[in-house]
């Protein structure tokens, strides 16, 4: 008597074990789904605040460690992510997930069924999309600065500005009202340029031995009474 039931290759051992971590992905991107189209308001504030946290999280670390090695450009995309996550987050858990909810039970237009049934993905691409182009052009807005020096002002009698001209190799700079600076010191980074021992001539700076940050070239000019206290520091860019 023959056995009826065939070798099944699909239940052997090795099947198995290829098709458990793809069963694992399936349901982890279906539990995904289902927390991303979750619609109710506290899932609304949830998911939105969330983000608008971790987008925040991303951007000022990004910003604050680039501030320290600014060869890091890569940081940029890490910044641009956070900074456009910040608004993108609320923006989709409040107005884009909704919407496809609606046109996914409402919609006859097969433009409108196309957008509900495919939404998670054009919103992703659209936002990975504004993160790649802020990364690799950032703005303004999205450069939070933390290497501006902090000024001293336990001297409020110094009243001083800085005016420079800027050539092709070199910045000529002069201090508009020096009184009560006995001497300043001109850094860059952390390189000190060179110090001024008369406050009320011109000095000259060369572009070439300025530290670049960033999109732009900078230098301080530290301020300082006859016992070498510091009265202040003025910062000046250079694009």
């Amino acid at each position: 008597m023959s056995d009826s039931t065939s070798p099944n290759t699909n239940g052997s051992p090795a099947a198995s074990t290829v098709s458990y971590p793809r069963r694992l992905l399936r349901q982890a991107w279906r539990d995904t789904l289902s927390i991303y189209y979750a619609n109710t308001p506290i899932w609304r504030v949830l998911k939105s605040g969330g983000l608008l946290v971790f987008g925040l999280f991303c951007w000022s670390a990004a910003s604050l460690l680039l501030s320290y090695v600014p060869e890091w450009t890569f940081l940029h995309y890490v910044m641009a992510y956070g900074f456009v996550l910040i608004f993108w987050g609320p923006l989709t858990h409040f107005v884009i997930v909704p919407l496809a909810i609606r046109l996914r039970r409402t919609a006859e237009h097969p433009v409108a069924r196309t957008f509900a049934r495919q939404a998670s993905k054009i919103n992703l691409s659209t936002f990975l999309l504004i993160v790649l182009v802020l990364g690799t052009a950032p703005i303004s807005p999205m450069m939070l600065d933390f290497g501006a020096p902090l000024s001293d002002d336990s001297s409020p009698d110094v009243d001083t500005d800085l005016v420079c001209s800027e050539g092709e190799e070199v910045i000529t700079c002069h201090l508009t009202d020096p009184a009560g600076v006995d001497h300043a010191v001109v850094t860059s980074g952390e390189n000190e340029l060179k110090v001024v021992d008369d406050p009320e001539s011109e000095f000259e700076i060369r572009i070439d031995d300025l530290e670049e940050v960033r999109d732009w070239k900078e230098f301080n000019v530290e301020l300082k009474d006859e016992n070498g206290d510091r009265l202040g520091v003025i910062r000046e860019i250079v694009h």
